[in-house]
This record gives C-alpha cells, sequence and structure tokens, in this order.
C-alpha cells in the first residue's frame, strides 16, 4: 500500500485530504462527477522500479483512464488531425465537441484533487472558478471572433439545460425510481439559487425592456450598453458575496450529503495524486479544452449549414448537452439513490454560477476588448429564460419532488428546443460590435 502512495507523498509532506473535516467539506458538483469515476488497478504500475516513470503511468492511468467517459478520448487527436489534414468541417465541430465532454469531467476531478492539499474553502474557490471553464473558453473564444451571438446562445443553453432538461430528468427519474418514497430535499439552497437566479434576470430583462420603450434602437444602444455593464458588475459583486455565503458562513447549506457505507466508499476517498502533478495536468487540459474551443467557434456556422440547423439551435441545445453531459449524468445518478440535495445542487449550482459569474464576466471581457456586448438576449430568448426560472421556482417550493414535476420541466425544455429548431434568426455579423469602428 505505501508503495501506492509514494508518487504523491513524493510531491508534498503536506497531505490535508486525509482530514475528515475536508472529505465532509465536498460540494454536490464533486460528489456528481465522482460517480462516473472509476476505481484504478495500480497493480502493474507499482512494479515498476523507476520512481519518476511509475509516478507517471500512476497520473496517466488515474486521469486519462479513472472516468467512464475514458472511451470518448480519441476524439481529441482524431479532431486535431482533421483539422491539420482539412477535414469536413462539420466533422472537426462534432469530433471537438465529442472531445470536450471527458474533458469537463476530468477539469472537474483535478479541482477536487488539489482541493485535498489547498483546503476546501481554496478548494471551493478553484471549483466555482473551473466548475464551468469549458462554457467560459468557448464564450471567450467566440467573443475574440466577434460572434455576440454565439455567446448569448451557449450562455442561455447552459442556463436552460441546467435548470429544465438536468433538474427535469433528476426528477422524474428519481421518482420513477423511488415511487414508494417520499422524496425531499433541503429547500433553503434551492431558496439561495432562486433568489439569484430572479436578480440575473431581472439584470437581463432590463436591458431589453429598455431597448422595447426607446423611441429608435439608435437611441437607445449606447444607453442599453452602459446599463448592461453596470448590471453585470452588480451581479459579479452578488456572485462573490453568494462564494463567501456558501464557503464560509453558511458553508452547512451546501455540503453535499455524506454517503452510506455501500455507495462504493465515496465519503472516504483520498487523493490519487499529487498536488503539482494536479496542477500540471489541470493546466494542460485547459490549455486542450481551449484548442478544442477554438475548433469549435470556427465550425459551428458550417456545421449550421451543412446540418441544415440553425446556429441558434446548435449552440442552446447541442452544445451545452453534450458539453455537459458527464455532470448531467451525475446528477440523475444521485437522483436514482434518493440523494435530491446533490442533484440540486449541480443543477441549480451549475446555473447560477452561469448566469451571475460567467455572462457578467463575458460583459466586462469584451468591455475591455474594445466589443459592444449587452445583457439584451432579444425578446424569445429572455422570454424563455424567464419561464424557466420562475418555472423552477414554482416547482422546488415545497421541498418535495414527484416524477411529475420532472416530467413537466422536461416537455417545458422540448418545447423550448422546438421553438429554437424552426428558429432561423441569423447571426449578427459583428462588423458594428467593436467600439469606434
Amino acid at each position: 500500500m505505501a508503495s501506492l502512495q509514494e508518487p504523491w507523498l513524493l510531491e508534498t509532506g503536506n497531505l490535508k485530504g486525509c482530514s475528515k473535516e475536508i472529505r465532509h467539506g465536498r460540494t454536490a458538483h464533486n460528489m456528481s462527477s465522482s460517480s462516473l469515476r472509476k476505481k484504478s488497478d495500480l497493480t502493474l504500475v507499482s512494479k515498476v522500479r523507476f520512481v519518476l516513470l511509475r509516478q507517471f503511468l500512476t497520473n496517466l492511468q488515474e486521469v486519462i483512464l479513472g472516468t467512464k467517459l475514458s472511451v470518448l478520448f480519441p476524439a481529441i487527436p482524431l479532431a486535431i488531425v482533421a483539422e491539420c489534414y482539412g477535414f469536413g468541417r462539420p466533422w472537426i465541430f462534432a469530433l471537438s465537441l465529442l472531445g470536450l465532454t471527458p474533458l469537463a469531467e476530468r477539469v472537474s476531478f483535478l479541482t477536487e484533487q488539489i482541493a485535498y492539499y489547498t483546503g476546501p474553502t481554496v478548494g471551493g474557490l478553484l471549483n466555482a472558478t473551473c466548475g464551468n471553464a469549458t462554457e467560459l473558453i468557448i464564450a471567450i473564444f467566440a467573443l475574440s471572433q466577434h460572434k455576440i451571438d454565439v455567446v448569448k446562445y451557449s450562455l442561455l443553453g447552459s442556463v436552460l439545460s441546467n435548470l429544465l432538461l438536468v433538474l427535469g430528468t433528476s426528477l422524474f427519474c428519481g421518482g420513477i425510481a423511488n415511487l414508494r418514497r417520499e422524496q425531499k430535499y433541503d429547500r433553503r439552497q434551492a431558496d439561495v439559487n432562486s433568489l439569484l437566479l430572479l436578480l440575473a434576470l431581472l439584470c437581463h430583462s432590463l436591458p431589453l425592456l429598455f431597448r422595447m420603450s426607446g423611441a429608435s434602437a439608435a437611441l437607445t444602444a449606447d444607453p442599453t450598453l452602459q446599463l448592461s455593464r453596470a448590471s453585470s458588475i452588480v451581479m459579479l459583486i452578488a456572485y462573490i458575496s453568494y462564494l463567501v455565503f456558501q464557503l464560509f458562513t453558511h458553508r452547512q447549506l451546501f455540503e453535499a450529503q455524506e454517503q452510506s457505507e455501500d455507495d462504493e466508499g465515496i465519503s472516504e476517498e483520498e487523493p490519487v495524486i499529487g498536488f503539482w502533478s494536479g496542477f500540471i495536468w489541470l493546466v494542460g487540459m485547459t490549455a486542450v479544452i481551449s484548442l478544442l474551443s477554438e475548433y469549435v467557434v470556427e465550425t459551428i456556422e458550417d456545421a449550421s449549414d451543412s446540418w441544415g440547423i440553425s446556429v441558434s439551435f446548435i449552440s442552446i441545445i447541442l452544445l451545452p448537452i453534450v458539453g455537459n453531459a458527464a455532470e448531467h449524468a451525475g446528477a440523475v445518478i444521485f437522483a436514482f439513490k434518493n440523494k435530491l440535495d446533490i442533484s440540486l445542487g449541480v443543477a441549480l449550482g451549475s446555473a447560477t454560477q452561469i448566469a451571475m459569474f460567467v455572462v457578467p464576466l463575458c460583459i466586462v471581457v469584451a468591455w475591455i476588448m474594445g466589443i459592444k456586448m449587452d445583457l439584451n438576449f432579444n425578446l424569445l430568448e429572455t422570454g424563455s429564460l424567464a419561464l424557466s426560472i420562475i418555472a423552477v421556482a414554482f416547482t422546488l417550493q415545497d421541498g418535495t419532488s414527484h416524477y411529475l414535476k420532472g416530467l413537466v420541466l422536461l416537455l417545458l425544455y422540448i418545447v423550448i428546443g422546438a421553438c429554437f429548431f424552426v428558429s432561423k434568426t441569423p447571426l449578427s455579423n459583428g462588423i458594428d460590435t467593436v467600439v469606434g469602428a
């Protein structure tokens, strides 16, 4: 046993992850992702005599093969080869999208491994920053190419998929699997997230209403942009306050439920790679995500033309479903186990992070880049967001769940998806989105 632990013990002598306090500080996001991991057999690796080679092979097996989604990793080199040799653009888009699926789950795994050494507070901040790294990186690459509509569509799709698809599937599957048991969850966490989502909705609605109430678009364009930037700063302040609330003053509301002894010993996990190994792998994974995100942004319009599907449908429906498949599957698995607090933590937590952190951060980044991006997501998109948030707030108000609630949320998502499927709104060319152009 000592030989198997040697690689990470050689990297650091300060192993905070073995304490009970750290294990009990795991978030619902971490617990959800852990459901897709598989235990690695290090018998052969432990027989390697050279320490550095043994350490490298251990890390490689834990990081690459330690997930049930490892079968999708070949899509990454295939996407790079397809780009280098000029294959069809839709193929590059599809392979890049598939390659992002295991990478998003592995980023969650690596942030959790680092948290074992840094403690729950720093780990929580790291998870809050990297939890939706894929969406943020795709948005930044789209911003750099002045594809404002792609940014808005993809972020809106992430919120909608978490609120309706993930939460709806979790409640529906959990209700079916526990027909004879009453499913309950802690309303306090749901109330906090619902309140923040309503604040985000207000900040999204005001620029739209301001634009619609003006005499002309030319007269209201600059005031709408200024209002959006001010609202984004307010949202970022609110999100920082939420992190303080979540990680310091009211941590007990957000800590994941402890697992029972038959739940594969999740609560007794220990780190499997060292701190510096985890950090290096995290940087490498982020670089690969950046590369694939660039491929996705560059080829999304070609895929839309080839498949006959609107860019809005691809961005709002397909991107979130495939990109966050690991997180979504984990939430559903815990709903089957009647652990709705974890499922709700994943769905509502991710939706809140996108709406209150990623969206306003993109506004600020666009501001720095000299790009005119506002919070006006147009009437159809904002209306869909508003109805989704209100429906979820009503669904979670009594602290109990059954399969009908999940079914209604899923039907809402299907209707919204059909709406954007038939919508053929063209993308703006981005010529007038640069300040001073």
